[in-house]
């Protein structure tokens, strides 16, 4: 379905007649009448892009006759559009000023349209340059854990997502150039994000719904990972870098480079990472056993390597390109033990060995397919299209043999097609498909096999009037979840005293457990409406109101087993608790909806800028996992027979221990309610000192009372950055508050403070250039519990950590 449209876009750019001016001529300066220099002017809907000179000016040659717009992006100003007429002759000494800024306006990648930080009518987080450089982590959610309203599940350093205004796992899509990740990161915490923050030039995450180009799983964000790997010219340019830690002993060496000559364009990069287990300031448990080790969170120890290798044909009116990439992580798992800490535990050490730490082995094959066409004429300006086929595993090993091994196949395709401007609106339609198919098996496979299909047809427009910019959009879905070895097992679950109505002496249920086939149909939709408002210059105002959609993804309906990685014991939306035994629901699986508005007050210009973002989300159907105060067997097959001696405890109404036992929660839908604000401000002291000051809450509640469990608590953080000539430097603070707006049997978290600090010192070598580096975090050796994190009790933040790096450029 795509090759023939590529095709047939690539024959009718060739045929094409074009009626071009000669040149459009013209300077770029700031208020002051100064010359801005290596200002970017690009020609909206075309192929043509230059530079201005070190006198701020700039020429761009073989310019299509009429209308036109251009678009001009500088370091340090804010991004202005500018509409002209052109006329056959060509426009010369077009004179354009630029507005300083405090906030960066980087641009947005995961746009379909031209738009920054300040010009959209959603809020957006852009890390990009030096700054992603000294923030880039091991995992993407540590990476972004400072960005304003976005925070991390931490999963002991060796797995994190980010979390978005409270919302994670299948809420957020995690994209790589605007394709989903392909990886199993959605299911679990404990699955690792198969993007890499080291080799990426820049990380944005749209907060709030973003469904309308990426689809229903972008209900409550999206988090974009850009990188070179499909090159759009071919500029050589390398950047490398190498960095050791402290905490973890952590040695990390990353890479890349884009050469080429006449129309080819190559890309390759590579890295590689390796980490000890992280030490801490205390005891890793909340309530540590008399032989625990202090000093050390045991098994987050981590080892990774990977490489891609990409290349584009370039065209007069765009690119096509190819790229392959591969990755290799193993990571261990943190708290995953079996047997517990009870004296069956010890017995079964005697008979079988110490008990060996669990570990994940990742593997990830990805092909992306990238196309950017662009058209002088006719209805359609601009045809995007992308393509990516992912083969993802993922095997937990213990003592050297695999327990249980999670692949997903994954195919993903869409095609964006940008019509010109009519009646001053631009836009365009989205046709998007995308096919899963996941599998787990083994001991410990809690959701089973699946296959997930959606197709979709999203539209977007926006237009100028005055000072104000209007945005709307549209999307419908068909999502199709099918499965047909879904389970229902009679696992003798029990309350808090150990009782039960039924005791399997024998510990082996194989012979009550029901299979069956499962197949859903959805439809969701979404509409949105945006607006931003420049009220006076240098200022604007967002609103932005959603209506999204979404189905529940197939580990949410069809779970039914241990899932080590978060201590518990899950069964999905599609059961029901009925006299402490879990049989199939009758009620229909519904579509999650959510309303969402958001309002956005902006300044970004002068001395001073700040942003400030409101936003209240109400859903209906929200799926999560509810705590029911049970508890469910979690044994291998050699520990079964401690069953019958649980058993005989229970009849002789003893204290039951539930080490060896996962609670049981259950997913479930109901109605819920989140608001909250982030807000930044940024003053530029004078010219070396810049002084940002950032807060974000995030208030989430069932509306039938009670709130939702893990939400991020409030937040505060200042930080002073120093950069003069070639040196940088910041200190910053973060207070998080304590939590204790908690679920039902959740624990709350103390509040703490965590100082980060870092220099940098810029020298050239020959042509290339180099800085070293020293960054610090948590400078202060706090213990620290994430309230986020399925492992609060048992794997607090690393310690006191230094890291001394040396990167560099060509």
């Amino acid at each position: 379905m795509f090759k023939p449209t590529l095709l047939t876009a690539a024959v009718f750019a060739a045929l094409t007649s074009t009626a071009y001016a000669d040149s459009i001529t013209g300077t770029i300066t700031d208020a002051a009448g100064k010359p801005v220099p290596n200002a970017r002017v690009q020609l909206m809907g075309a192929n043509g892009e230059t530079r201005t000179d070190d006198n701020g000016r700039f020429v761009l040659t073989n310019v299509n006759a009429g209308e036109a717009e251009l678009h001009i992006e500088a370091s340090r100003f804010a991004h202005r559009n500018v509409h002209v007429d052109v006329p056959a002759s060509g426009l010369d000494k077009l004179s354009v000023v630029l507005l300083s800024s405090t906030i960066e306006t980087i641009d947005i990648k995961a746009s379909p349209f031209h738009a920054s930080v300040t010009e959209s009518s959603l809020p957006v987080n852009v890390l990009a340059g030096d700054k992603l450089k000294m923030r880039q982590a091991a995992t993407l959610g540590d990476t972004l854990k400072n960005e304003v309203g976005v925070h991390s599940n931490f999963y002991g350093g060796v797995t994190s997502s980010p979390i978005i205004r409270g919302l994670d796992g299948p809420r957020v899509l995690i994209t790589q150039n605007g394709l989903d990740a392909g990886d199993a990161s959605r299911v679990g915490p404990d699955h690792s994000v198969a993007s890499e923050a080291s080799t990426a030039t820049q990380i944005e995450v749209l907060r709030g719904p973003a469904t309308l180009f990426y689809g229903s799983g972008a209900i409550g964000g999206v988090v974009n990972v850009v990188d070179e790997r499909v090159p759009t010219d071919n500029n050589t340019r390398a950047e490398w870098m190498l960095q050791r830690e402290s905490v973890n002993n952590e040695k990390l060496a990353a890479g890349s480079i884009v050469t080429g000559a006449d129309n080819i364009a190559v890309y390759a990069d590579a890295f590689w990472r390796d980490n000890d287990s992280y030490s801490i300031n205390g005891f890793a448990e909340v309530e540590p056993e008399a032989d625990a080790k202090k000093g050390v969170v045991e098994n987050t120890a981590a080892k990774a390597k990977g490489f891609t290798l990409g290349g584009s044909y370039l065209l007069d009116n765009g690119y096509v390109g190819l790229a392959y990439g591969h990755l290799d992580r193993e990571y261990g798992i943190p708290g995953h033990a079996h047997g517990g800490h009870d004296e069956h535990a010890d017995e079964h050490e005697e008979e079988h060995g110490a008990e060996e730490a669990v570990y994940a082995d990742l593997t990830q094959h990805r092909v992306q397919l990238l196309s950017e066409l662009n058209f002088s004429s006719g209805v359609i300006r601009t045809v995007n299209s992308r393509f990516a086929f992912t083969d993802y595993e993922h095997a937990e090993i213990e003592a050297g043999v695999v327990g249980t091994t999670f692949s997903n196949q994954s195919t993903e395709a869409r095609i964006e097609l940008l019509h010109r401007p009519y009646q001053e609106w631009r836009g365009g339609l989205s046709l998007h498909y995308k096919h899963s198919d996941f599998d787990a098996v083994g001991e410990e496979a809690f959701t089973p096999p699946s296959e997930t299909e959606k197709l979709a047809l999203a539209w977007v427009e926006e237009r100028h009037f005055g000072h104000w910019l209007v945005q709307l959009g549209a999307r419908i879905e068909s999502v199709t979840i099918d499965a047909d070895q879904v389970t229902l097992a009679d696992i003798g679950v029990h309350a808090e005293d150990g009782h039960t109505d039924e005791i399997h002496e024998d510990g082996d249920h194989a012979d009550e457990i029901a299979a069956f086939s499962v197949s859903e149909r959805f439809t969701p939709y979404s509409l949105s409406a945006g607006a931003v408002w420049d009220f006076a210059e240098g200022y604007n105002l967002g609103f932005s109101l959603s209506r999204s959609q979404r189905a529940p993804s197939a580990a949410e309906l069809l779970s039914f087993g241990p899932h080590i990685g978060t201590e518990s014991y899950e069964i999905g939306a599609l059961f029901k608790l009925e006299d402490d035994e879990f049989v199939i629901s009758s009620s229909p699986v519904r579509l999650e909806t959510a309303n969402n508005l958001d309002i956005t007050l902006r300044k970004f210009s002068g001395n001073t800028g700040f942003v400030f973002n409101a936003f209240y989300n109400q859903v209906d159907n929200y799926y999560y996992q509810q705590n029911t105060g049970l508890f469910a067997e979690a044994e291998h097959e050699e520990d079964a027979g401690h069953t019958e001696e649980h058993a005989n405890e229970q009849e002789l109404g003893e204290e039951h221990d539930h080490s060896g036992e996962l609670p049981v929660y259950l997913f479930t839908a109901a109605d819920v309610t989140l608001h909250g604000f982030e807000a930044q401000y940024v003053w530029q002291i004078n010219a070396p000192f810049q002084l940002t000051l950032q807060g974000d809450y995030i208030r989430a509640r069932l509306n039938g009372g009670g709130d939702l469990p893990r939400t991020p608590p409030l937040r505060f953080a200042a930080e002073l950055a120093y950069e003069q000539e070639a040196v940088s430097a910041d200190l910053r603070a973060t207070r998080y508050m304590k939590q204790d707006k908690t679920a039902e049997l959740e624990t709350a978290t103390d509040g703490y403070t965590l100082l980060d600090a870092s220099v940098s010192y810029r020298f050239a070598v020959g042509s290339s250039q180099l800085t070293a580096y020293l960054k610090g975090q948590n400078l202060t050796d706090e213990l620290v519990r994430v309230h986020t994190s399925f492992l609060k009790d048992i794997a607090p933040l690393p310690g006191r950590s230094v890291a001394l790096g040396v990167r560099g450029s060509f």
